[in-house]
């Protein structure tokens, strides 16, 4: 670990970071426009960080800045203290406006920072009927964010909670610095020029999805401890990374940060068995060492050594959630990797690691699928459904092949890593 992780730059120098990153997040992120309305959700402890995000966008001609802030300890007090039947209930209002809000040209900005195992004491089928509410209400916004309707972001924020659950052995406060040096590395905001070191690397990963593209794969086979697994990808599936133009013009990085190239696979040519490389903190509960088997695209056996019983109920969320909705390919020498840290927040584990998600789609992994009708999306083996969830398969014990469309093995990645340069 190196000297600045063990004594955290002063508060002068910290707060130069923290602008740069929500100047990253608004230049870089979103692209985001003049005139355009910006969408923030982010939790009560990231509050420095939104006004940072905010001043830059108001800087770069924003017309309103709207920030919804979350609470987990107001989280905890409902699943100990609300009547059962409010489990199913969901502020349809928010989302609604929410969706209105995209409908009307507005951007989206989350910023994350949850406390993994916020909920892993609370009951898995209070948890379960919760984020079905909550996903019903948010699909119609959720759609428009799958289909990259609009231009939108992820970054991350360092919460107390999140923190030690990476520094276990640190006292708060030092959890919480090294937190935020550990983001503002993986977000590339601790360069001398941070604009120029995105332009930099979206080229890089233009030019793997390029590569990608022109082979034009059947299936990707993932072979290593506890996997064989066989994805086939979707009829004229489209690869992406990095930086990607949204429909409404506006070119943007979903993911602050990312390291990943990703495509659609086809939801009923997946098959074999696959174990997960790290742990996938979903909705406040961690859910570990995840097995599952599959036939025919879907899940029909699934295990964990904790979470076990939420992993369930997730795959029971609707049909589509036993059915994965998107494959990514990530170099084990990614600098999350490198770090050496878990994180237990999928935003920086998914790019340290291969993954699959379960559920919906996107759209814009099918050449010409922002103008597809659903049943069109449906044809070419696209999946649907209320959830999106990535968990990591990807590790340096894990060979990746390419199947070409008449059957033939490449080799694509070895011991994590790409056979191509």
């Amino acid at each position: 670990m190196n000297e600045q992780v063990r004594n955290p730059a002063d508060a002068a120098s910290n707060a130069k970071l923290l602008d740069r990153l929500g100047e990253v997040a608004v230049r870089v992120g979103l692209g985001l426009k003049p005139g355009q309305e910006l969408v923030v959700t982010a939790p009560l402890e990231a509050v420095a960080l939104v006004r940072r995000v905010t001043e830059h966008a108001y800087k770069a001609g924003a017309s309103l800045v709207t920030t919804i802030f979350s609470d987990e300890e107001s989280a905890l007090m409902r699943f100990r203290n609300a009547r059962d039947e409010s489990f199913d209930t969901a502020a349809s209002w928010l989302y609604e406006g929410m969706a209105a809000a995209y409908r009307n040209g507005a951007a989206r900005l989350a910023i994350v920072g949850e406390d993994p195992s916020l909920l892993a004491k609370e009951d898995p089928e209070k948890v379960s009927r919760a984020n079905r509410a909550r996903s019903k209400a948010y699909m119609p916004a959720l759609n428009m964010i799958a289909g990259f309707d609009i231009n939108w972001t992820i970054v991350s924020a360092a919460t107390p909670a999140w923190a030690k659950t990476v520094f276990p052995d640190d006292p708060e406060d030092v959890a919480v610095a090294k937190l935020w040096q550990a983001i503002f590395s993986a977000s590339r905001v601790d360069t001398p020029d941070p604009i120029a070191a995105w332009e930099a690397h979206n080229a890089n990963l233009r030019a793997r999805t390029r590569l990608l593209n022109g082979k034009n794969y059947a299936a990707l086979h993932f072979r290593g401890p506890g996997t064989d697994l066989r994805v086939g990808l979707a009829d004229g599936h489209e690869w992406n990374g990095g930086a990607t133009r949204a429909k409404n013009g506006v070119v943007c990085n979903a993911n602050i940060p990312t390291e990943e190239v990703f495509t659609t696979p086809h939801r009923d040519r997946v098959d074999g068995h696959v174990t997960s490389t790290k742990p996938l903190s979903y909705n406040g509960t961690l859910i570990q060492d995840i097995q599952v088997r599959f036939e025919a695209g879907r899940i029909v056996e699934s295990k964990a050594r904790t979470g076990e019983a939420v992993l369930n109920k997730v795959l029971d969320t609707d049909e589509g959630a036993r059915h994965l909705g998107e494959v990514a390919l990530v170099p084990n020498s990614s600098p999350i990797s490198r770090s050496g840290l878990l994180f237990f927040n999928t935003l920086f584990d998914e790019n340290a690691s291969s993954h699959i998600a379960l559920g919906q789609a996107y759209s814009k992994c099918i050449q010409g699928g922002g103008t597809m009708s659903e049943e069109e999306l449906a044809a070419r083996g696209s999946n649907k459904s209320l959830i999106h969830i990535d968990w990591m398969i990807g590790s340096e014990r894990i060979d990746v092949d390419g199947v070409t469309q008449d059957g033939r093995a490449e080799p694509l990645m070895r011991g994590g890593e790409w056979v191509t340069p």
